[in-house]
């Protein structure tokens, strides 16, 4: 069993979201540790074929595999749509690095898909001027996600685009162990209007001070909508049979079976799952109405990650009184920002056991969400 690291294993837990800001729940890396990206390239190429569930499955494949290697021993990471983000521990960048090597190749193989990966030590990002800082944020009683802050993980981001601190593709492919990780239910429509999928970064030298309050304005407004603007029903999204993503899944999944034979097996296990949330009543010890309202309890959709990133159900007068604080900001010098409006949203999970209640999902914009709002404020940048 790989043992859990006694650094992000005590860092407390924040239970209120709006606590976050400030810098003040943010606690910095440990100089021996190991910082890591990766994202797919050209995913905007993939999301104008209408690629959608492909680009977060591969996003949120990275999570899975490193879970998996790691015996599911908790480490720091943020899903960011076309990639994650994360940071481990010295006894795990060998295995860290391993797996996203195996995870390059296989999505090659599988895809057609180029997938980045880098890892640094946290000393070498220190000593190219940059920091990252972790928090951990309680979205239930059952689940929390990480937090980072400090623009270390931006950083390698850029770095890793221009060819630096590479994870080379392993040579021969082996399959990287991805169980656990599905995209079985149906994309959920706006209640309110549209869904908003929002990227809030700083600018550079941006008194931080300046920022929290633009963050701050920003969450006040979000809090006068239904829920604050929880993108997914409080009793779970609804599943579809046969499930859109299931092709995906097994392409990802199969390991050295061939895709048809776990199309087949993933097929008839959906089948039998339908059956059992369609009754509503609980199967042996599985309650399907307790784990779709789960869902919802334990749904990433907000975070901070070097920024604010959010993907909200509102209307267009909420939208438009966030892009009013945005622009003056942006004018201001005090941030950048990049939105995507869609009509729906787009659930990925990580279930390691359905009859435990710390399964993960990743919420983003059904057409492109985080990503077409990163091109949005990559052109912003460039102007």
């Amino acid at each position: 069993m790989t043992r859990a690291d006694p650094f992000y294993d005590s860092l407390q837990k924040v239970q209120t979201f709006e606590n976050l800001t400030g810098g003040t729940r943010f606690t910095p890396l440990p100089e021996e540790w190991y910082v890591g990206c990766c994202d797919i390239v050209d995913s905007t190429g993939l999301l104008a074929r209408g690629q959608y569930k492909t680009v977060n499955m591969i996003g949120a494949s990275a999570i899975a595999a490193l879970m998996n290697a790691f015996d599911h021993a908790p480490f720091p990471f943020v899903f960011g749509g076309d990639g994650t983000s994360f940071a481990v521990p010295p006894h795990l960048a060998d295995r860290a690095r391993q797996e996203l090597a195996k995870l390059r190749a296989w999505v090659a193989q599988e895809f057609d898909v180029a997938l980045r990966a880098a890892l640094l030590p946290v000393a070498d990002l220190r000593d190219a001027g940059r920091d990252v800082r972790v928090a951990r944020f309680a979205a239930s009683s059952h689940l929390d996600y990480a937090m980072f802050d400090g623009g270390g993980l931006a950083w390698l981001e850029e770095e890793m685009k221009a060819g630096r601190y590479e994870i080379p593709a392993a040579d021969p492919v082996a399959p990287p162990d991805l169980e656990g990780l599905s995209c079985r239910w149906d994309n959920v429509p706006a209640v309110n209007g549209e869904i908003l999928s929002l990227l809030v970064l700083p600018h550079a030298n941006t008194d931080p001070a300046a920022f929290d309050a633009l963050v701050a304005q920003i969450l006040s407004e979000v809090s006068q909508t239904e829920r604050a603007g929880h993108p997914l029903p409080a009793t779970g999204p609804k599943l579809r049979f046969p499930p859109p993503g299931l092709g995906i899944e097994a392409r990802l999944l199969r390991g050295n079976a061939p895709a048809i034979l776990r199309k087949l097996l993933l097929f008839f296990q959906s089948a039998f799952a339908g059956l059992i949330f369609l009754r509503g009543r609980p199967a042996g010890s599985f309650d399907p109405t307790h784990y779709r309202s789960t869902i919802a309890t334990n749904a990433d959709f907000r975070k901070f990650d070097d920024g604010l990133k959010m993907t909200l159900d509102c209307d267009a007068k909420t939208r438009t009184a966030l892009e009013r604080f945005l622009k003056q900001a942006q004018a201001e010098g005090v941030a950048r920002y990049g939105l995507h409006v869609q009509a729906e949203a787009l659930v990925t999970c990580i279930v390691p056991s359905p009859l435990q209640d710390d399964h993960m999902h990743f919420v983003d914009g059904a057409s492109g969400g985080y990503a077409q709002a990163a091109q949005m404020l990559k052109g912003a940048a460039r102007d």
